[in-house]
Order: structure tokens, then sequence, then C-alpha cells
């Protein structure tokens, strides 16, 4: 293998500014005469030479494309590449790997801009989800959302108006709310500017090219103002901080809740009940009914009390135990038998212990609601709810929301969910 002699010094940067450099970098700015920039702050570095500090300087303005890749090859002598950050973070770095030998390349990083935007803000970002959208779809972005990531950092891509991507995404997944906006332009320059935006209004039209985005979980107390009466997002509701998303979507719950022909009077009873997202709701539609939840997971009842408050309901009784236990162990005419019964959350056999222990005990009318998303319990569930005089039907809902996309928009599928309903 041919010996390499030449060197490609990629030097990162977060000031235009010649004495910020180390002394290091300046000497190596001394001594190299040929210098790649960036054609975005191309005027900025090539000041330097112009104000004497450089002496004899050849300057390439550079696209980051192939003619930048073409220069550097045709150089027979050491040269200079400036970019931004550490250039093997979201950077050039990768693309000159994969067209120079490792033996070539010296890598010289600065802090990055999520680095810096971090330490304005005085938070940490260690459990930060860092992506980038310059020249890159939103998937990512997407897949943080939809996770509820505490804090995402976004290198964004004036040509693809990423801004409003992200906007209209929040949007979408109906996170405006949960998300703080920070604006960070031209960050570590002279002309840093730091705003945090409220995305209920237009964005300014004073925006530098050079910006990046974090999003942080916002700390603002909920308002539980203007609710909708029927059809509760999702991201009004507090959940586990490791499941952040809800098994039973809204389109879902939405159903649910039609499904169980809520009457103004009775007891429901909510078994899985997680969160508390179907049982809250429907005592929310019928304030007059009982609602008895059951979870077995710690943090179960914490979480339904806290989604009370929000949705300004008051369930009867929170049961923070294995529904099993309370089937074997208590004596259940001490409680209040159901007329309408959900269960989820629990393995077949489970559902099935909890059909045969309750429905003999229920009334003409009276409604099982059972959300499925394993196909082959279907069967042994609806025999079972038949063979206790239940009419069964059965009801598979797929549903897709749209979200945006830099040429349009595309739709993101739901997990498909059967609902098994059984009415006496």
């Amino acid at each position: 293998m041919t010996e390499v002699n030449r060197k490609i010094h990629v030097i990162g940067i977060n000031s235009y500014k010649f004495e910020d450099l180390s002394f290091k970098l300046q000497n190596l700015f001394l001594e190299t005469e040929n210098i790649a920039v960036p054609n975005t702050y191309f005027e900025q570095i090539k000041s330097w030479s112009e104000n004497g500090l450089l002496k004899k300087k050849s300057f390439f303005s550079s696209k980051s494309n192939n003619e930048l890749l073409n220069w550097l090859r045709s150089q027979k002598t050491d040269v200079i590449l400036i970019s931004r950050g550490d250039p093997l973070w979201f950077g050039i770095g990768r693309i000159l790997l994969e067209n120079f030998s490792k033996d070539e390349l010296s890598f010289y990083p600065s802090n990055t801009c999520i680095q810096l935007a971090f330490s304005k803000l005085k938070i940490p970002w260690q459990d930060t989800v860092n992506l980038s959208m310059h020249g890159r779809d939103s998937t990512k972005l997407v897949e943080a959302l939809k996770a509820r990531t505490p804090s995402i950092s976004i290198i964004t891509d004036s040509n693809n108006n990423t801004l409003e991507i992200i906007k209209k995404n929040l949007s979408e997944l109906n996170l405006i709310d949960f998300y703080d906006f920070w604006l960070f332009e031209e960050i570590g320059f002279d002309k840093e500017k730091i705003r945090q935006l409220n995305l209920k209004e237009s964005f300014p039209a004073d925006i530098s090219s050079l910006n990046i985005v974090v999003l942080t979980k916002t700390k603002k107390n909920y308002s539980n103002d203007n609710l909708p009466l029927f059809g509760i997002s999702d991201h009004i509701l507090k959940t586990f901080d490791d499941r952040p998303n809800l098994f039973t979507k809204r389109e879902v719950r939405v159903q649910i809740l039609a499904d169980l022909e809520l009457p103004k009077n009775g007891v429901i009873w909510d078994v899985g009940a997680g969160c508390g997202s179907i049982g809250l709701e429907a005592l929310k539609l019928r304030p007059d009914l009982d609602l008895f939840c059951f979870d077995k997971r710690i943090g179960s009842k914490s979480l339904v009390l806290e989604n009370s408050k929000r949705l300004c309901v008051k369930p009867k009784f929170i049961f923070e135990e294995d529904i099993n236990n309370i089937l074997n162990t208590r004596n259940l005419s001490a409680f209040e038998k159901p007329n309408r019964l959900i269960i989820g959350g629990c393995d077949k056999e489970t559902k099935l212990q909890i059909i045969k222990k309750l429905a003999t005990g229920m009334c003409i009318g009276d409604i099982i609601v059972i959300p499925i998303i394993d196909v082959q319990t279907i069967k042994e569930l609806k025999e079972e709810l038949e063979d206790k005089n239940f009419k069964t039907n059965l009801n598979l809902i797929q549903t897709y929301k749209s979200l945006s996309i830099s040429e349009g928009i595309r739709l993101e599928p739901n997990n498909p969910v059967f609902l098994l309903k059984g009415k006496k």
C-alpha cells in the first residue's frame, strides 16, 4: 500500500475568531496554505487572511459534495478542511472516511452544537436522543416523539423546511404541550440567539439558516381546561415512564367506550387498567357510575389517581393487586358486581378465569369488552363468553395516523386491536 505523505486536517470550530483557536491549531493554520471552508461562512474565515492573520493562503469554498472530494484528492500537500463542532458527529467526517484512508485524515473536534445548547439550558443531556434531519426524513424524530423521550436534539436542514416538519409532527402526535421548543441560532458565534418558541404561533421571519432545535419535556403544571367530553387525547394521560405509549390508543378507546353502551348508573370494572385511561374516560361520560380499577403493576394506583385529577373524576376503588389474587382469595360477595367489564392487560388464562368467576353473576344487558392483540386467544375467549350466555361480536380496529414529511405526508399505522364484545 502506498504510504500517504500529506494530511487532511479536519478542524471543528465554534467561533469565527482566529484567536479562539488553540495555539496548536493557530500554528497549523499558519503552516498550511490550502484551506477548504463551508460556503455558508466562507467570508468570515477568509477574512482572517485579509486581516493579516494568515499570509499567502488559498481558500476553497466547500459545498460538502463531489467537487470538494475532487479538490481534496488533487492536493499534493497538507490541507485544512473547516467544519463546525465535531466533524465525526453528524458531520462531514463519515463521508471523508468513506473516501480517504484513515492515515490521510486527522480530526480536531470542538464542542458540538448540542453540547453548547445544553450548557446554555443548564440541564444534563446524557439521556437525550440526538438526531439529524439534514438530508434525512423524519422517521427517527417520530420514533423519539412517540416514545415521549424527555429531551431530543435535532440538527435541522433549512432546505427541507425542518422547523415546520418538527412542528407538524408534534401537532399530529398531540405533543405540542408536552415539549418546550428551543431554537438555537448560530450557537457559539457572535450572532448567537436562543429562543423558546410558542408553536401555537407562526415561526419568526428572521431565523438564521444555521440553527438547531432542542425539545425538552415541559415543566408546566397540567391544566384540564377545555378537555373534550369524548375522545381524550393520549397525551393528556400520565403513563409509566418506561412505557410512555398507551396500549389502548384514543381511536380504540373511543370504540371500546361505544361498545360498552355505558348506562347512567351501575358498576364498571376496568381490569388491567394501567393508567386508567378507559375506565376514567367512561366515568367522565357517566359520572354516576361506580368505577373499580385493577392493575398489578407497582405504581399503577398513583397513575390512576393522577389521571383522575386530570379528568376531574373519582373512581370508587383502585386495587394495585393481581386480579388472580382477588378472584381466588377474596370474598367476591363483598364487591359490587360489574354491569360493565373491561378485561385487558393480562394473559389468556387470566381472562378466562375472570369470565368464569364474574360472568355468571352478571345480569341481562350487562356487557364485557376485551381488547385483544393475540389472534390465537380469540376463539377460546369467544366460546367462554357464549357458554355463559353472552351474545358476541368481534371487530378489528386498524387505524393510521398522518405524519408530515418534506414531500407531504405519510401514513403511520397503529397496532391492530381486536375488540371482542359480549352482551348478556
